[in-house]
């Protein structure tokens, strides 16, 4: 199997000391691409370092919402200015999180609009983070959608079948994590199997949401196999099968390059 975890961040200080074993295990586990998310400026000019070195990492850039408050003068066209690097394959992390109180929620507002803006203006998907905001993601996402077309993905996605089915109406992917696979999200498993193959991903989002039966443990992209392994039980399909049709998902939705 051929799998790709779209959403890890690799540069984070729980790799520093043995990231290229990990990017090795993902590897061997059939991880054969991983995209390395920014969440501030200095983590996003790390990601693309990361996907320099490896063959088989791609970057995203971006400043996540509760990074906002921590953004320098500058960081924003740092962010702007890395669009052009090479494996550079998406815009993000971006979003909106009402559970933490790192960042105003006005400013979180301007930099998801910026992200979206930059979006339809680069042709690059976006990645789109939610936590307990899911009524102003959605608003922001209708606002955009008037403006021009989107194209990106709800990363780690934990909403319910009716959101879902709006963010693929206006053009968006839907990506799991290991939460998908907790004995208590019974409800979020019958989510996934309403998704439609073609808009399908699976992700790690590691060193974070370890799956079942890793719970507790530091997170990274060889585990992705788990998430895929319960998607495809739920789904009714083996996990080649489902391999094949998400590893083509992502590939077509990131332009990654075999």
């Amino acid at each position: 199997m051929l799998l790709v975890d779209t959403h890890a961040h690799l540069d984070q200080e729980e790799f520093a000391a043995d990231r290229g074993d990990v990017i090795d295990r993902a590897t061997a586990a059939g991880v054969q691409q991983i995209v390395s998310v920014g969440v501030s400026a200095p983590s996003s000019v790390a990601t693309v370092s990361l996907a320099q070195q490896w063959p088989g990492i791609f970057s995203a850039v971006g400043i996540h919402p509760n990074y906002c408050a921590q953004a320098s003068a500058g960081d924003w066209e740092s962010i702007v200015a890395l669009i052009g690097q090479p494996k550079v394959v998406a815009i993000g992390e971006t979003g909106l999180d009402r559970h933490w109180n790192d960042s105003p929620f006005e400013m979180q507002l301007d930099y998801f609009d910026r992200h979206l803006h930059l979006m339809q203006q680069t042709g690059l998907p976006i990645i789109i983070h939610t936590r307990e905001s899911e009524a102003d993601v959605m608003t922001m996402l209708r606002e955009a959608h008037e403006r021009g077309p989107l194209r990106g993905v709800m990363h780690s996605f934990v909403g319910d079948a009716s959101m879902a089915a709006e963010c693929i109406k206006l053009g968006m992917h839907i990506s799991f994590a290991g939460m998908v696979t907790f004995k208590k999200s019974d409800a979020l498993r019958q989510v996934a199997a309403t998704i439609p193959a073609d808009r399908l991903l699976i992700e790690t989002d590691s060193p974070y949401l370890s799956p079942h039966p890793l719970r507790g443990k530091r997170n990274e992209p060889a585990h992705v196999v788990h998430t895929l392994n319960c998607l495809a039980e739920v789904r009714g399909m083996t996990p080649q099968q489902l391999a094949q049709q998400t590893t083509a998902n992502s590939q077509q939705l990131f332009r990654l390059k075999n």
